[in-house]
C-alpha cells in the first residue's frame, strides 16, 4: 500500500525544509511513502527551496498565484496516487511521528477516516479565542451531523481513497475542514479519532487562520448539512 502526504505550502520558508525532513525520517512499515507538495504561490523564497527538494519521492507542484489552503489541498488530492491519503500542514505545528497512531484503525481495518484530535493529547496550549472557536465548531458539526468529534478543525485528516471516491470539493481556504468533515458525514462514514501531539504557533511566527476564519467554517457546516 501507499501513503500519499499531501502537503499545502505558502510562505513557509523558515520550516519546510525541516518539516520535509521529519515526514521523510518516520518509520511507516511497509508502507510506500509519496509526498506531495502544493506550493500555494509563495513570495518569501519557500518555492526555492521546494526546488532544490523534489525528488523521487517528493512531487512539487506549484500555483502561480496565492489560491488559499482548500485549493491547495484539492490540487494535492488531484495529484496523489496513494491508497491513503493525509494532510500535513508545513508549519511544525504537527509532528508526523504521530502517523503510525493515526495509521493503525486503517491497517486494522477499523476505520476508513481518521483524525488526529489536538484536544486528547499532549499540547502546547493555543490562543483561549483560537480554543473556544475550535470548540464551538465541534459542537456545531456533532448537532448537525450527529457525531462526537473533538477537533473537527485539525490538520491531521487520513482517508481512504475510497472513502474521498464521490465527493467533489469545492472550497479555496480554510472553509476546506468543515467541507472535508460535512461530505464524510453525509457519506455515513463515521470518523476515527486517535490523540496527537499539538504545538500551536503564534500569529507573530507566522500563524495565518484567524478568528474570522471560523465565520466561513460556520456557514460550510450548515450549508452542506442541507445541500450536496
Amino acid at each position: 500500500m501507499k501513503l500519499s502526504i499531501v502537503m499545502p505550502v505558502f510562505n513557509e520558508r523558515n520550516t519546510i525544509k525541516e518539516i520535509l525532513r521529519r515526514v521523510r525520517q518516520v518509520d511507516l512499515g511497509d508502507l510506500e511513502r509519496e509526498i506531495v507538495v502544493v506550493d500555494d504561490g509563495s513570495s518569501d523564497g519557500t518555492r526555492d527551496i521546494l526546488s532544490m527538494e523534489e525528488d523521487s519521492g517528493t512531487r512539487v507542484i506549484c500555483h502561480a498565484e496565492n489560491q488559499g489552503k482548500g485549493a491547495a489541498v484539492r490540487t494535492g488530492f488531484a495529484a496523489a496516487t496513494g491508497d491513503l491519503i493525509l494532510i500535513q500542514d508545513a508549519d511544525l505545528e504537527y509532528d508526523p511521528e504521530d502517523y503510525p497512531r493515526l495509521l493503525e484503525p486503517v491497517l486494522k481495518g477499523k476505520a476508513q477516516v481518521v483524525y488526529g484530535s489536538r484536544f486528547t493529547g499532549p499540547r502546547k496550549n493555543m490562543l483561549f479565542w483560537h480554543y473556544v472557536g475550535n470548540r464551538f465548531l465541534a459542537l456545531v458539526t456533532n448537532v448537525l451531523y450527529n457525531t462526537t468529534l473533538s477537533d473537527m478543525e485539525t490538520c491531521y485528516k487520513l482517508f481512504t481513497r475510497e472513502a474521498l471516491e464521490g465527493i467533489e470539493l469545492r472550497s479555496d481556504h480554510f472553509d476546506i475542514e468543515p467541507e472535508m468533515t460535512a461530505k464524510i458525514l453525509k457519506k455515513k462514514i463515521r470518523i476515527f479519532e486517535v490523540p496527537i501531539t499539538y504545538a500551536g504557533r503564534e500569529m507573530e511566527e507566522g500563524k495565518k487562520i484567524t478568528w474570522r476564519d471560523g465565520i466561513p467554517a460556520l456557514w460550510t457546516l450548515i450549508k452542506y448539512r442541507f445541500v450536496d
